[in-house]
């Protein structure tokens, strides 16, 4: 066979033109220890806070502790298969998870991972877990109502879009439940709903997904899900993971609620990896940096400025007291870092007022801007008056004799409260609380018994539907209350009056 030298030289030029050296550089470190969801690491000198690694398993690791002879990991995952001398590379990149509509209707780890069974999440974009939160330049400020579909709240405790609003109480208070109320009541709002569960039990989590796949919910919502039995790395990481995901929607001028249950457990598990990595302890063993911890996960949420395209997100972080203890050091943390809380008391959960919302305790830093005008109307006195209803009634209980006057304020007491209260998982329309409401504070509820109180309420909201649907129609176009709406509701209401039939048993 008869070789051609010219073939040969222009083959070997094209290899030599086409070459090109590539050097694959890394940096790789040694596990010294390893245990409890922590690593330290040899020879990662280059390594910076928060950056990747990767270890021989594939599980992903974060730089947290930064020192003279060691860098301090936190696992993100299996730490039980990682063994002393295996090596550890450095990435290079942030912690980031994957965000867009492929995240909606699906329950997803901390690292975006899915845990429903239904394939892999097929989105081309991610975000940084840790950001930025947005300047006070580049914010506005909340006017839009965030409606949660529950009476007490979107009358006394508004939430407005864009605002951090606490809901706190002893555990088995209510608090989830007034939380998936609020994901329940965003469906065809357009608020895409968030739910991060933190050192919750599989059990409950799994509930709760029912829960909003059988109202329809799942469909708008995303679950982030850091269990009891997952190490405490991805406890504490779940929270910015919601929030990176949420944020995706708010930074492309749409609407964002995130739930974060609960606070108190992503604060434990922060504890846990500060203790072990020996950083020195405070005040109630928690790292001097866990309100920080708290801070800049809360000051992520935020009304954009419209040059950014006015998306908002809203927060209801959960957090659990101890025997009704709001004075102890996360509780007060997150009091601090929120725009108002929810309370929510045994003592009223017990006595059958649900939600158990104390609203002398409770507040809203935004109030009446996170209202609609005919809201703030009907309601604009309620808090007041139930909480000197609370008093008066303290003060009833020593036996003493009442005049009329005070005798009828506790009556009309007595019915609101009633009013006020509301089945679980079942959100009222913002125009049909406006009209139970007005019925309530304007005295229309004092001749009907305590008991029918709540059977009133719904039969009159059946009537108001059917036979005096223009009521809704105005509310509807102008959200407030005119003279005409207020004269058509108190038709419909004498109208509904002589057909109500009061129980047999009830006493007025």
């Amino acid at each position: 066979m008869k070789f051609n030298a010219d073939e040969i030289a222009s083959v070997i030029k094209q290899e030599i033109q086409q070459f090109d050296t590539q050097i694959d550089v890394r940096e790789v470190g040694r596990v010294l220890e390893v245990g409890d969801g922590i690593a330290r690491v040899y020879g990662l000198s280059g390594i910076m806070a928060g950056e990747m690694v990767e270890f021989p398993n594939g599980t992903i690791g974060l730089a947290f502790n930064l020192e003279e002879n060691s860098v301090g990991v936190i696992i993100l995952g299996d730490y039980l298969t990682i063994k002393e001398g295996d090596e550890v590379k450095a990435l290079g990149t942030l912690l980031s998870v994957p965000v867009g509509d492929a995240v909606l209707g699906r329950v997803v780890d901390p690292l975006g991972n899915p845990l429903d069974g239904m394939g892999p999440i097929q989105s081309s974009e991610t975000r940084p877990v840790e950001f930025l939160a947005p300047g006070v330049s580049e914010r506005k400020p909340v006017t839009e109502p965030m409606q949660t579909g529950i009476k007490a709240i979107d009358a006394m405790t508004p939430v407005g879009r864009g605002q951090r609003e606490l809901i706190i109480g002893d555990r088995k208070t209510g608090k989830t439940a007034i939380a998936i109320d609020a994901i329940l009541n965003q469906k065809n709002t357009g608020v895409k709903c968030f739910y991060v569960a933190v050192g919750q039990k599989d059990s409950s989590v799994a509930g709760v997904v029912e829960i909003l796949r059988r109202n329809g919910a799942m469909d708008y919502t995303t679950v982030i899900v850091a269990g009891a039995s997952v190490p405490a790395p991805l406890q504490y990481v779940a929270p910015y993971a919601g929030t990176a995901m949420a944020e995706y929607f708010m930074f492309n001028g749409q609407h964002a609620l995130i739930v974060y249950d609960d606070l108190s457990k992503q604060a434990a598990a922060y504890r846990e990896l500060s203790l072990l990595m020996r950083r020195p302890p405070g005040r109630e063993a928690y790292p001097g940096d866990v309100f920080y911890c708290h801070s800049r996960l809360l000051e992520r949420s935020a009304k954009l400025s419209d040059e950014l395209g006015a998306g908002s997100l809203t927060s209801l972080p959960i957090i659990e007291t101890l025997e009704g203890e709001v004075s102890a050091y996360i509780p007060t943390n997150v009091i601090s870092i929120t725009d108002g809380q929810i309370y929510l008391q045994p003592d009223l959960f017990f006595a059958g007022i649900r939600p158990a919302m104390n609203v002398g305790i409770s507040v809203s830093r935004v109030g009446g801007n996170a209202q609609i005008k005919a809201m703030k109307k009907v309601a604009g006195g309620l808090r007041l008056d139930l909480a000197a209803f609370r008093e008066l009634e303290a003060f009833a209980q020593l036996g003493t004799e009442l005049d009329e006057a005070t005798q009828r304020r506790l009556d009309r007491g007595y019915r609101m409260v009633e009013l006020l209260k509301q089945g679980q998982y079942k959100p009222l329309d913002v125009y049909d609380q406006v009209l139970s409401i007005y019925a309530g504070t304007r005295g229309h509820l004092d001749e009907v018994p305590t008991v029918d109180v709540l059977r009133w309420e719904s039969e009159y909201l059946d009537f108001a539907k059917a036979k005096y649907s223009t009521i809704r129609e105005k509310l509807e176009e102008t959200n407030d209350l005119t003279d005409e709406v207020r004269d058509l509701m108190e038709k419909a209401i004498a109208e509904f009056q002589k057909t109500f039939v009061p129980s047999e048993t009830a006493e007025v």
